[in-house]
C-alpha cells in the first residue's frame, strides 16, 4: 500500500502529531460526567475524523441518488464515488482484482455470507472447520450453525495462558478432513497478532478454504491478501475509523464465482422471468438491493486519511502507548493481566478478584474513562481463562500518555473504594 503522508499529521522524524491529529476528531474534545473524556473503547468502535463526516454530509447535500442503474447526473456521481471506495480498499488490502471486494453491513454478515454459501454448498457430514480458541462470536456461531445443517465439525486450535496460538498443534488439528479454517487475525478481547500466514499455508497443503476475520487487525496492521494468500478476508469499516453499516468481504475470483448468491433482490441478478432467473457479475451477485452507498462513499474518507499518517508509524506510537500503559497497569496490587502475547496491537484486557469488571468500568466512566468490561463476546474464551469478563483498554493513535494517566488514576480510585 502506498501511503501519501501527510506532513501536517505527522513530523519529519516520523511521530505523529497528536494535537493536530485529536483537532480532527471533534468527538474527543469533551467532558464526560464533569471529567475530560478518555475514549479507550476503540477495540469496539474507533472515532471517526472530521473528513469523514464530511463525505457523509456532502454526500446527501449534493450526490444523494441510488446507484449503478441511473442515468441522471447525480446517480452517476453516487455511482462514481461508491465505486470509488472499492477500488480504495482494493489498493488497501491488495486485492488482484476490485470485483473481489464485496461490501457487506459489516465483518459479521461477511463471515454468514460465506457459511451460509459456499459452506453449504461444500460442506457434508463429517468434514471439518477448525477455528481459534480466541474467535470472536461472529466467527464461530455461524460455523456452529453450519455443523448443525450438514452434520459438520467444528474443532479448536488450542492457546497458551498468554493468548497465543499453540503452533505445535496445528498439524494435529488441521488434517485432511478439514475444509474450512476461519481463524481471527488479531483477537479482540487479548489484542495477539495469530500467525494467519503460517495457518492459511497449512490449511491449503491439506486442501481447505480460508476465511480471515480481520475486524482487529485492519487498523493496526498493513493488510495484503495476497501475500497472505487468504481465501476469504473479512472486515468492518467502522474499526479503521470509518461509519458503522459498511463491511468488506474480500474472496478470491475464482472462489466467488463458484459460490451461490447470498441473497436475492435487486442488482444481484442478470435476468428475471416469470419462470427462473440467472446472476450479475462480481461483485453484485452478492450485494442486493440498495446498499449502504452514503456510508460506503465516506470509508474512502477513513483510508484516506489512515494512509495520510501511515500504518508504520501508527503503530509505532500505539505500542508507546501499550507499553506505557502495561507498565502502569503491572504497578497495582491484585490486578492480572490478560492477553500477555508477545506479538499483540495496543489492548489490553485485565481482571482483579476483588473487584467486578463492571463495578470498576462504572467508576472509570464516573472519571470519564470509557473503557469496555464484559466477555467481549468471547464467551469460550472466558471459559478458557477461567474468567466472567474483564475489563479491556484499547487505545488508538489519538489516545495520549496523559490520558493513561487520568486512566489509572481512575482506577486507584475505584480500589479506595472497594477495597
Amino acid at each position: 500500500m502506498i501511503d501519501t503522508i501527510n506532513t501536517d499529521l505527522i513530523t519529519a522524524d516520523g511521530t505523529l502529531n497528536i494535537d493536530r491529529i485529536r483537532e480532527d476528531f471533534p468527538i474527543l474534545h469533551q467532558e464526560v460526567n464533569g471529567k475530560p473524556l478518555v475514549y479507550f473503547d476503540n477495540a469496539a468502535t474507533t472515532q471517526k475524523p472530521i473528513q469523514v463526516v464530511e463525505a457523509l454530509t456532502a454526500y446527501y447535500l449534493n450526490d444523494n441518488a441510488n446507484i449503478h442503474r441511473g442515468i441522471h447526473t447525480l446517480a452517476e456521481r453516487a455511482t462514481a464515488a461508491f465505486e470509488a471506495s472499492r477500488d480504495a480498499v482494493k489498493t488497501s488490502i491488495n486485492a488482484k482484482e476490485r470485483e473481489e471486494v464485496i461490501f457487506t453491513r459489516g465483518t459479521t454478515e461477511g463471515i454468514n455470507l460465506v457459511a451460509s454459501t459456499w459452506g453449504l454448498a461444500n460442506l457434508k457430514a463429517g468434514d471439518e472447520i477448525v477455528v481459534s480458541a480466541m474467535e470472536h462470536h461472529s466467527n464461530m456461531v455461524p460455523w456452529h450453525m453450519l455443523a448443525q445443517r450438514t452434520k459438520a465439525v467444528v474443532k479448536i486450535l488450542p492457546m497458551n495462558d498468554a493468548g497465543e496460538l499453540l503452533v505445535e498443534a496445528f498439524d494435529t488439528i488441521i488434517t485432511s478432513k478439514t475444509k474450512m479454517l476461519a481463524c481471527t487475525h488479531v483477537s479482540n478481547t487479548l489484542g495477539s497478532i495469530n500467525p494467519i500466514k503460517e495457518l492459511i499455508a497449512k490449511a491449503h497443503a491439506v486442501g481447505a478454504i480460508t476465511l480471515i476475520d480481520g475486524a482487529q487487525a485492519v487498523s493496526h496492521l498493513d493488510i495484503d491478501v495476497q501475500d497472505l494468500d487468504a481465501d476469504f478476508y473479512a472486515f468492518s469499516a467502522h474499526k479503521l475509523y470509518g461509519p458503522t453499516g459498511v463491511g468488506i468481504l474480500y474472496g478470491k475470483r475464482a472462489i466467488l464465482e463458484a459460490m451461490p448468491p447470498y441473497q436475492g433482490g435487486g442488482e444481484m441478478i442478470s435476468e428475471v422471468t416469470y419462470e427462473s432467473c440467472t446472476y450479475n457479475e462480481l461483485p453484485y451477485k452478492f450485494e442486493a438491493g440498495t446498499p449502504n452507498i452514503a456510508d460506503v462513499i465516506a470509508l474512502k474518507a477513513a483510508i484516506d486519511y489512515i494512509n495520510s499518517i501511515g500504518k508504520a508509524a501508527i503503530r509505532s506510537y500505539e505500542h508507546e502507548l501499550l507499553d506505557y500503559a502495561v507498565s502502569k497497569l503491572k504497578d497495582i496490587e491484585g490486578i492480572r493481566l490478560i492477553g500477555t502475547a508477545k506479538d499483540k496491537v495496543s489492548v489490553q484486557s485485565f481482571v482483579f478478584s476483588d473487584i467486578h469488571h463492571q463495578d470498576l468500568g462504572i467508576i472509570l466512566d464516573q472519571e470519564g474513562v470509557a473503557i469496555r468490561t464484559g466477555h467481549h463476546c468471547t464467551q469460550p474464551l472466558m471459559g478458557r481463562l477461567g474468567v466472567t469478563g474483564t475489563s479491556r483498554a484499547s487505545f488508538a493513535f489519538y489516545n495520549t500518555k496523559e490520558e493513561i494517566d487520568q486512566f489509572i488514576a481512575a482506577i486507584y480510585k475505584a480500589i479506595k473504594l472497594f477495597r
